[in-house]
Parts: structure tokens; sequence; C-alpha cells
């Protein structure tokens, strides 16, 4: 399946059999986050460019995750999900799978961003859960906890699977089925592999490398303490379950010309600006570390459906 790069930002290496779309005028007005009617435009101007059938994404920069949510929904109507007025009908319901360091389901009242995408995939009638594991970051403990759309986690939609984050304000709400806390990211790969493997459905997989150690790979966000062999490990056990993913997290530096965009991204202790040599380095290991990545994706990838064939009934 040919690799899919959504170039906004400049940072992917190329990859073999490429596709890629070069969208860079689009950086200011999109990266970090944007208004519904802005996000709209972009979506209609990409999906104009898209093929049937694609590999994996990228998207460049974590910046820009909620790309995930109009690529999802494109996985969507192409695995043949057909929109009746009374929702939604599938044959197979898909389960998406994020690996990230922060939860993406977090309150925007502005349109959607980086952080926030995920409440709209996780309540999307097509999407049977959502799982966002390898989280460490506070977004999701007690200070945050307001912070968080609790309608996904409440209507059971939406599991975090954390390791070192004070979740127990969960437990007070009422909401302890959806937070699935660790003592080590080896027993919470260890628990998602197993379930992964178990309970086999089709899959959509979202990879943000800040999940990733900081001796991994480097990226533009706090990072967690995911290691590379434990994330080969939960793409393995979606053997033959894969029908789509994408990949963000490589590292770019940009100045926002918005000002709301620089203050919520300092706020976020994001620092976007890198000198040139480090930049080159920092984008050296992420190329090195996407081309192991999609070897493991396409290894486990399942087929497409065959033409003329849908999963609608």
């Amino acid at each position: 399946m040919t690799p899919l790069v959504l170039d906004v930002d400049g940072s992917v290496g190329p990859l073999a059999g490429e596709l890629r779309l070069p969208l860079g005028d689009w950086q200011e007005a999109i990266r970090f986050g944007s208004s519904l009617g802005r996000y709209q435009q972009f979506r209609r101007h990409v999906q104009a460019q898209l093929p049937a059938q694609h590999g994996t994404a990228w998207m460049g920069s974590g910046d820009f995750h909620h790309l995930s949510w109009l690529l999802i929904e494109h996985c969507i109507a192409r695995q043949g999900y057909t929109a009746a007025r009374q929702g939604y009908t599938a044959a197979r319901p898909l389960r998406v799978v994020v690996l990230d360091n922060h939860p993406d389901n977090m309150r925007f009242p502005w349109g959607v961003h980086c952080g926030s995408w995920v409440r709209r995939i996780a309540m999307h009638p097509a999407v049977a859960h959502v799982h966002v594991a390898g989280i460490t970051s506070a977004d999701i403990g007690a200070g945050h906890a307001w912070e968080n759309y609790l309608g996904p986690l409440r209507a059971g939609k939406l599991s975090y699977w954390s390791c070192g984050v004070d979740t127990g304000w969960a437990r007070r709400l009422g909401l302890s089925a959806a937070f699935r806390a660790f003592p080590s990211l080896d027993a919470l790969t260890d628990a998602l592999t197993a379930t992964l493997a178990r309970e086999r459905q089709s899959t959509y997989l979202s990879i943000d490398k800040d999940v990733f150690a900081t001796d991994v790979v480097t990226t533009n966000w706090d990072q967690g303490q995911m290691r590379e062999a434990q994330a080969l490990g939960i793409i393995a056990a979606l053997e033959g379950q894969l029908v789509g993913s994408d990949i963000t997290g490589d590292v770019s530096s940009w100045r926002y010309a918005t000002w709301w965009k620089r203050w919520l991204s300092a706020g976020d202790g994001q620092d976007t600006a890198m000198d040139a040599q480090a930049l080159a380095q920092a984008q050296a290991g992420q190329h090195a570390l996407n081309q192991r990545l999609l070897a493991a994706l396409s290894a486990s990838a399942s087929a497409p459906p065959a033409a003329g064939k849908t999963a609608h009934r």
C-alpha cells in the first residue's frame, strides 16, 4: 500500500513509493488548531487528492494530529460504512487505537486542535471504541480533569491506558471503567497487546511519536516512556486487523503568526523553535524510525476490500 504524506511542514523524509501531497500553504491555518470552517476547507482540499486506497499516512509534527479526524473518516468511507437517516450501519464497526502521551480529548471551544480531536472520532457512530494508550502526561490527572471531555468516557466509547498518573478523580465521577492504570509501560503494553490479539476486529492505528521516550526519538512535545519494541509489539498484535494507520510526531521548527496559537502553545509548554543543526539531527532520527514503523505496519495491514464489495448491510 502506497505511503501517504500530508506534507504540511516539510518534516517527513522521503518514503519508498510515497504519494506526497504538497500542503505547505496551509501550515499557519491548520497547525495546532483551526476553526471548524477552516478545517472543513482543508478537508475538502485534501480529499479531492486522496486515492481510493493508500497505506500509512504521515502528517508531520504532532501539531497536526487532528488531521487524523479526516483520515479516519476517509477510512470509514472506504471500508464500506454507509450513512442512513438514522445514522451509520456497518457490518464491521471500527476500533481506533491511538498511541500517544496525551489523551487528545481536551476541551477546545474554538474549533478543533491537536489535543481535542479524539472526542469527535470516539462519538462517531461507525466507531466501536477508541483506546488511547501510553499516556504519562498530567493531562488526565486531577489538576486537568475539568479539561477532559467526559461524554465519550461516560458513553463507554473511550478508554485511557496510562502509567504514573493519579486518576483517582475518575472513580469519584463513576468513570473508573474508562481508565486503565498500570505500574509500568511493560505492564501496559502487555495488557494492550493481549486485548488486541484476543478481541479481533477492524482497527485503525494512530501513532503520535511523543508517546516514545526521549532517547528513542525527539518530537515537538513533552514525551512519554514507550520503547520502540513495545510499539512494534502492539503493531504485531494487530496483524490482519489493520485497515488504516497514520503517524504524527515528526519534528519541525515554526513560529506562529496567530497570537492565540502562540499563547496556547506556550501554555502547553511547547517549543517549536529549533536551530538548524539540532533540527537536522532530530529529523534524521525521525526518518530512521519512520522506516522501521512503515515496515512493521505494512506487515500487519489487512487486505483492502475486494473491488465491488463493501462492509455495509
